[in-house]
């Protein structure tokens, strides 16, 4: 039978370069359908033509489907759901609102609802061969020390309605490893690709390139606290490589993988190796994290310095993820995840010729 591919999530980044790693691994064969939002479409469509370009596929292959996660049955035509009911074999479901100041509601409503939608959907399928969810290893929420891909625990309590609705979701997703050949992926906070540096927005570990380069006039800068936690930095294509090889090998069936960076840095050297790269300086003395999450309360300054202050969160967490089953299970592909050292150079490049681009400003409410 000839794979039928669907992905939520598209036009996003990992989506698009989702579908590129999929069909590059089974030679351009199956038809890939994407879901979109109607207020996608046209987004979507010059996103398909250019990977139909880049691939020299046959435009049959792609298909764009207008619809809705948050609405049951995905808000897709009946005819076309009978279709995809039966040629569907591989459900990739990227859509979500990932966003740390994202309201309750909202994120409720999308990454709850629409998960559930999504799964309700996945069981009428008839020749589902896989379905593969994108969790994020933050559901452990507070909870700290050691973090293992074997656990889905409710933690005390979340940092961020981010967190605690993709718990919710990712709950909703490992009941049904029982009925469907499920694999949940966990990524760490994702930045760009290792080598080319290549993203489309400038959040997550972005923020403290922000911070440096909205700052950098000043003839020095201190760091940003003093602590020992560390921050898991996993580049783009990792996340896709290991994603689509574990979402084809039957060993990745009825499994959860923290597709983390097994060595990560801490905050304080992440701080100096991206101001080097940015300034050529090294920072000099330091300011509290509760003094710095103070100011940012101020949307003023938030806007100015391009930092969310619920990104602060993530520098005092003391949680570190254990990935030995993803590195296990990875071992014969040949993917491993690139030090950050490696690619701070091609990040910091991307950075300094795309920060004043309006494609790359971001929303700092």
């Amino acid at each position: 039978m000839e794979y039928g591919y669907f992905f939520t999530g598209f036009p996003g980044f990992i989506s698009n370069q989702l579908i590129r790693e999929v069909l590059r691994r089974n030679e351009g064969k199956g038809t890939v359908y994407v879901l979109v939002l109607p207020s996608m479409a046209d987004k979507a469509e010059a996103e398909r033509a250019s990977i139909v370009g880049d691939l020299n596929l046959d435009e049959s292959q792609f298909e764009i489907i207008t619809g809705d996660i948050t609405v049951s049955g995905l808000d897709i035509v009946p005819e076309k759901a009978d279709q995809l009911e039966n040629t569907v074999t591989h459900v990739f479901h990227l859509a979500a609102i990932y966003d740390l100041a994202v309201p309750k509601d909202i994120a409720y409503r999308v990454n709850v609802e629409g998960t559930r939608n999504v799964n309700e959907w996945v069981k009428k399928l008839k020749n589902i061969q896989r379905y593969t969810y994108f969790s994020t290893a933050y559901v452990a929420g507070k909870r700290e020390g050691i973090l293992y891909e074997d656990e889905l625990i409710k933690p005390p309590g979340f940092k961020n309605f981010y967190e605690e609705t993709k718990y919710e979701a990712e709950v909703l997703v490992d009941s049904l490893k029982s009925e469907i050949p499920v694999t949940i992926i966990r990524p760490g906070i994702v930045k760009g690709h290792s080598k080319t540096g290549e993203t489309i927005k400038f959040d997550g570990p972005y923020f403290i390139m922000n911070f440096i380069d909205r700052l950098g006039f000043m003839p020095f800068l201190p760091k940003l606290g003093t602590g020992e936690t560390v921050v898991n930095l996993v580049p783009v294509d990792y996340i896709i490589e290991a994603t689509t090889y574990l979402t084809f090998a039957e060993i990745g069936s009825g499994k959860t993988y923290h597709l983390t960076d097994p060595k990560p840095y801490k905050v304080s050297e992440l701080y100096e190796m991206m101001m080097f790269e940015l300034l050529k300086k090294q920072p000099v003395g330091s300011v509290p994290l509760s003094l710095a999450k103070a100011g940012l309360h101020f949307r003023g300054l938030r806007r100015y310095l391009g930092v969310e202050k619920e990104a602060l969160d993530y520098f005092t967490w003391k949680g570190r993820f254990d990935s030995s089953q993803a590195q296990d299970d990875l071992k014969d592909s040949g993917i491993v995840c690139p030090d950050f050292r490696d690619g701070i150079a091609a990040m910091a490049a991307f950075y300094r010729e795309n920060k004043h681009k309006p494609h790359y400003q971001i929303n700092i409410i």
